[in-house]
């Protein structure tokens, strides 16, 4: 049977808006669980390809536009979602998505002599993925007195290396996988909850993403953003602040530690 959104709530929102670290501010009532969109939010995907790609490639004696083939890259993650969401294509981890995009890229960046193991090196690449400088510390704090984990698209596999790799004090790894859904599909975030065992006012989302935090939303979790402004570098444009009355607006996840209390 499918899962069905759940109602806004209709009470008013307590939105504890973007201030100072010496703010006084309560924790939002009831939130048990905080979940995290990962890509952008948690761990910073372009400057850690680029990173890895540009020192590879030396390594290798290779010289390529490392910089335009990850925009490139990350700009066929969603179409290549919705292939999926629409039945184009069955489902499909994500690894297997980069992968199939990836074997495009260098034939079109003129990127050429790589092996099998060349191109599942640099696909893990994803695996590998830095953090950004206040997310394990915020973590840290947040797992004090919440249970959190990642609510992604990314498969099981490449979030548990990930975490592995940047050290994320993870409680849980929830990867839309365990569904056969990717958001921003209501199934994700619902069997979220469910997994959980909570209903889905008494769970947050966290995401430097609003479009996440809208479906979120809609299916009644409560809601965190914190901006990324330099996520997608030059290409940026939006989601540099909140566009909603989102529950909590912080600057950033040790921001939103210490509005949680912790």
């Amino acid at each position: 049977m499918q899962a069905q959104p759940v109602p806004a709530r209709s009470r008013r929102r307590q939105n504890i808006f973007l201030g100072r670290r010496g703010d006084q501010a309560q924790p939002v009532p009831a939130v048990k669980a905080i979940l995290f969109d990962t890509f952008g939010t948690v761990v910073d995907w372009r400057g850690s390809l680029i990173g890895d790609l540009t020192a590879w490639g030396r390594s290798r004696g290779l010289t390529a536009d490392w910089a335009g083939l990850v925009d490139a890259w990350r700009g066929a993650y969603a179409p290549s979602m919705d292939r999926v969401r629409s039945g184009e294509l069955p489902w499909t981890i994500l690894d297997d998505l980069h992968r199939a995009t990836l074997n495009k890229l260098v034939l079109r960046f003129g990127i050429a002599g790589l092996s099998e193991a060349d191109l599942d090196h640099i696909n893990r690449g994803w695996h590998r993925l830095r953090p950004w400088p206040d997310s394990v510390p915020g973590l840290q704090r947040l797992r004090t007195r919440y249970v959190i984990g990642p609510l992604s698209n990314g498969n099981v596999a490449l979030l548990v290396n990930m975490a592995k790799a940047a050290g994320l004090p993870w409680d849980m790894v929830c990867s839309t996988e365990l569904f056969g859904h990717y958001k921003p599909d209501p199934e994700a975030y619902l069997g979220a909850c469910r997994l959980l065992g909570l209903p889905p006012a008494e769970v947050m989302m966290a995401a430097a993403h609003n479009n996440d935090l809208k479906a979120a939303r809609a299916c009644g979790l409560q809601t965190c953003f914190f901006p990324r402004p330099t996520e997608y570098g030059p290409l940026q444009s939006r989601d540099f602040a909140a566009d909603s009355d989102w529950d909590v607006v912080a600057a950033d996840i040790g921001d939103l530690a210490g509005r949680m209390g912790t």
